[in-house]
């Protein structure tokens, strides 16, 4: 994405989607110069391919006002195009949530001050049969860019085995995410279990590698494969979210091909434009697999 600022001197409201984007110059990354309104292209530019990673599934926004001062979102305030809200019952009582039910719904909530969108495994109209799980491979700050790689490969070979099909992405931040696609078919009881005892078999396996603890001192110079994200009401960032840290940067899907091509940083607002347009996931919902 090019860094041309838009012509608007006046700071007047720009169009959208028909979404009336207000404060279109408004700077959101200080650091890379980067405004609102080019965050919303960005978002224009990729909202048909992200839409349907995030169609019909809770949302948790993390939104951002004065740059990135941000805070996150996982209730309505304030009705919006391709936006609705649906009350749960939640641990005690009923909780309302909030999802995006059309493209426009992610140019509404960048508008908003959204900068990062996080979903639930599972969509609205099936909540107890999770269908995408992710694993967070989160590495210590002693560990490698190298072994990080090294711990990606472990875990696709382990879902390999297991006749599993699975796609990589960058997380935008220190590590990667690897993506399973499934049927709805089990319940979240099942869906937990499988993918702790994913992360259990690897650092048994390999106990000088890996941790399925998150406790921070179980962490030392090792990866935390990162199963929780695939419990009921947990989030993970969708695919081509931006990321509210500094450097504009992107949870971007990628070949396998290209693990190590591409550090789990490397893409920002800037960069992503070329490899947007192979659209390495473009199988991502064809794949018909069932959790056994």
């Amino acid at each position: 994405m090019k860094n041309n600022k838009t012509k608007n001197v006046n700071n007047s409201p720009l169009v959208v989607d028909k979404i009336k984007i207000t404060h279109p110059n408004k700077i959101v990354f200080a650091d890379c110069n980067v405004s609102k309104i080019q965050l919303i292209k960005y978002y224009k530019t990729v909202q048909k391919r992200m839409f349907k990673f995030v169609n019909n599934r809770f949302l948790s926004a993390v939104r951002c006002h004065n740059g990135l001062s941000c805070f996150y979102k996982k209730h309505p305030t304030t009705n919006c195009v391709g936006v609705k809200s649906k009350r749960v019952a939640g641990k005690t009582n009923m909780d309302e949530y909030f999802y995006i039910s059309s493209p426009a719904g992610i140019i509404a909530q960048a508008q908003l001050g959204t900068v990062e969108f996080h979903c639930w495994a599972s969509k609205v109209d099936s909540l107890s049969k999770p269908d995408i799980m992710v694993f967070d491979l989160d590495p210590d700050e002693n560990v490698s860019l190298e072994q990080l790689r090294v711990g990606v490969m472990d875990v696709k070979k382990l879902l390999d085995s297991l006749h599993l099909k699975s796609f990589l992405k960058t997380s935008g931040g220190k590590g990667y995410h690897i993506v399973v696609p499934f049927l709805e078919s089990v319940s979240w009881q099942k869906f937990t279990d499988f993918a702790k005892n994913v992360a259990i078999t690897l650092e048994q396996k390999y106990p000088d590698r890996y941790t399925s603890n998150i406790r921070k001192s179980n962490r030392k110079n090792k990866i935390f494969i990162d199963w929780e994200r695939n419990t009921r009401a947990q989030t993970s960032v969708a695919p081509y979210s931006l990321r509210a840290r500094p450097g504009a940067k992107i949870s971007m899907p990628i070949f396998w091909r290209d693990l190590n091509k591409f550090s789990p940083n490397y893409f920002d607002i800037f960069n992503a434009a070329d490899y947007i347009k192979k659209n390495p996931w473009a199988n991502f919902f064809k794949v018909k697999q069932k959790l056994k």
